[in-house]
């Protein structure tokens, strides 16, 4: 399978919008990349710049080592998938599927074989006489897959292809294209505006913010080791706790402790972690919290719960600062007072300028 590689591809439409800046990356022979950010970020408009459907303002494009940036799209050997199936309302679900062979140089009978072939193994074979409108959401999906599939080209391009369709769904086509892309080993770009969909499904994410890539690498890298604020704020359900305030340090190599300015909150940290500096950002995530018993410097009231079962999600404040946090499933009544605990082996720290995480150093 071939590599994907871009050069400083940016795009700038004619109203002056720049929807993509200088953006580099390289996704692997086989691999699937989720290409993920919030609306507006240009992660559709690099996709439709792969398939050749736009035009780069500046910058290359490299399959393989090939530059094919001013290749038309029937010359690239890759196949999309879009947002709405773009399948033909008049044609039978067969006939969509066979539009996928359209340009192969095989026989009829070898082109309906292996429609027929590809929409057995989507599960189609019983709906292939209906029309589009005939069938469900679910089912429609998988007929804008089969005629990728069906073409079987070396790259596959999926944007957006589960938005359309319901909670139920979407979990069960994940585990679908999970296992359409461990079967055929097609490099596979994946664009997704969901966190849920790019962790699950990329072995590698792309995160895009206003055209430029803010991080690239493996969801625990995305979620462990985030670079910015930004990264950080974007995974995690719920969303991790950022703390504004300052550590104090102690003399005579004492215990620091970390001070909220918004509220009322002192957090010894562990004789093992050294902060570069004393005002920070602490980032928190909420499964990292502990309720414990308050105390004068550390006391919530529990303002809100959410029962999900197998945990309990719980909302503080304390003067000024809210909170969340995540907890096996126990007692606890709204109005509570109670104290927090940190894991500190899972807690990030960011630069109240820049945004950027801050390396701790361990004694």
């Amino acid at each position: 399978m071939p590599r994907i590689r871009t050069q400083s591809i940016s795009k700038t439409f004619p109203d002056g919008t720049q929807a993509l800046n200088s953006v580099n990356l390289e996704v692997h022979d086989g691999e699937l990349l989720a290409l993920v950010g919030p609306s507006g970020c240009g992660k559709t408009t690099l996709l439709r710049i792969f398939a050749g459907l736009d035009r780069a303002t500046d910058g290359e494009i490299f399959f393989d080592e090939r530059e094919i940036s001013k290749l038309p799209p029937d010359q690239r050997d890759l196949g999309m998938v879009f947002q709405n199936y773009a399948l033909f309302p008049h044609l039978s679900v067969f006939k969509n599927i066979l539009l996928g062979l359209e340009k192969h140089n095989l026989s009829k009978f070898d082109k309906e074989e292996q429609v027929q072939k590809v929409a057995h193994s989507l599960g189609l074979a019983d709906l292939l006489m209906r029309k589009p409108s005939e069938i469900s959401g679910g089912q429609r999906q998988r007929v804008a897959l089969a005629r990728l599939l069906a073409r079987n080209p070396s790259i596959h391009l999926l944007d957006e292809p589960l938005s359309n369709l319901d909670a139920n769904l979407r979990l069960q086509m994940r585990q679908e294209l999970a296992e359409l892309h461990r079967k055929h080993q097609k490099t596979t770009l994946f664009v997704t505006h969901d966190q849920v969909e790019a962790m699950t499904l990329g072995q590698r994410i792309c995160l895009l913010n206003q055209g430029s890539v803010e991080q690239m690498g493996t969801p625990q890298e995305l979620y462990d080791s985030p670079k910015n604020l930004f990264v950080a704020g974007f995974f995690g359900m719920p969303s991790i706790n950022l703390i504004h305030g300052s550590i104090e340090f102690k003399p005579n190599g004492e215990q620091a402790i970390f001070n909220s300015k918004d509220a009322n909150l002192s957090l010894p940290l562990p004789p093992n972690i050294q902060p570069a500096q004393q005002n920070t950002i602490l980032g928190i995530r909420p499964e990292s919290f502990q309720l414990v018993e308050h105390s004068p410097k550390n006391s919530f009231v529990i303002q809100r719960t959410e029962y999900l079962g197998d945990s309990l999600v719980c909302y503080l404040t304390a003067d000024e600062l809210q909170i969340t946090c995540k907890q096996p499933s126990f007692e606890i009544n709204p109005a509570d007072k109670v104290g927090i605990e940190v894991n500190w082996n899972h807690v990030h720290c960011f630069d109240p300028e820049s945004g950027e995480r801050i390396q701790l150093s361990e004694s």
